[in-house]
């Protein structure tokens, strides 16, 4: 199986030679590179253009959502590219040495799979913290959200994938959580249950803005269960409004 990696880049310059060299050293070996650079103000392009056998993507019309952004990016480059599996890879991430090796073994040993999820470690100032399935006090519609750079996606999949999940509607809403409620509902939630993807959480990245039980995370929280409640809708799911639910909507008038 051929393997390609889509890395969807803004202003991540200080990051792009260890998501890179996290690719160059991979385990499995045949695998293409496609890099989506989203209109950058820093020196991205000057940094990715060092490196040979990666085909760049320089994009200069944005919307004003950075979801929105994100789920063009990673469409447009696996629209460019010819893989078998498709890698989703932010550019602040990168991938553990035999994570595309472990990936590509899953989908020979699953030929009727289409998707599969793996666990980050989380990069935190000069910690590392491994993440796992936890049993939570709430239940959730969504349970565990894995962060989009460890999503993996059959090439044959993902067109339909994208059709579903992508609208012009819930800007707030990335496209890590519309992929898992889509694939535990409905399709099929696989889980390679290992540490496979580096996710980075810095001062000015999207997850910083979300420190837990705060204000933001609450707002956050809310629209989810606003976005959940239209997926229900549209998909004629019979589900009963939750604990989490009315506890959200509750904080969130007093917001």
């Amino acid at each position: 199986m051929k393997a390609s990696v889509v890395i969807a880049n803004y202003n991540n310059s200080k990051f792009i030679d260890e998501c890179i060299d996290s690719l160059k050293n991979q385990t499995y070996k045949n695998i293409e590179i496609i890099f989506f650079d989203d209109n950058s103000h820093d020196n991205s392009l000057e940094i990715i253009k060092k490196f040979q056998n990666i085909k760049i993507i320089e994009n200069k019309i944005q919307t004003e959502f950075g979801s929105f952004n994100q789920m063009n990016a990673f469409r447009k480059s696996i629209q460019s590219s010819t893989g078998d599996v498709i890698f989703l890879l932010d550019s602040d991430d990168y991938f553990r040495k035999d994570k595309i090796e472990k990936v590509v073994d899953f989908f020979s040993k699953n030929k009727s799979e289409n998707i599969v999820f793996d666990f980050p470690v989380i990069k935190k100032d000069n910690e590392e913290i491994p993440q796992n399935k936890k049993i939570k006090f709430f239940n959730t519609y969504w349970g565990y959200i894995h962060p989009t750079s460890c999503i993996s996606i059959k090439r044959t999949y993902s067109d339909k994938l994208f059709d579903k999940v992508i609208d012009n509607k819930f800007s707030d809403i990335w496209l890590d959580l519309r992929i898992l409620l889509l694939c535990k509902y409905l399709d099929k939630y696989n889980v390679i249950n290992d540490n496979l993807t580096f996710y980075r959480q810095f001062e000015g990245n999207e997850s910083s803005k979300f420190k837990k039980f705060s204000k933001s995370w609450w707002q956050r929280r809310n629209l989810a269960h606003d976005y959940f409640l239209n997926f229900k809708i549209m998909n004629n799911l019979k589900i009963s409004k939750n604990l989490d639910f009315y506890i959200s909507k509750l904080i969130n008038k007093f917001l």
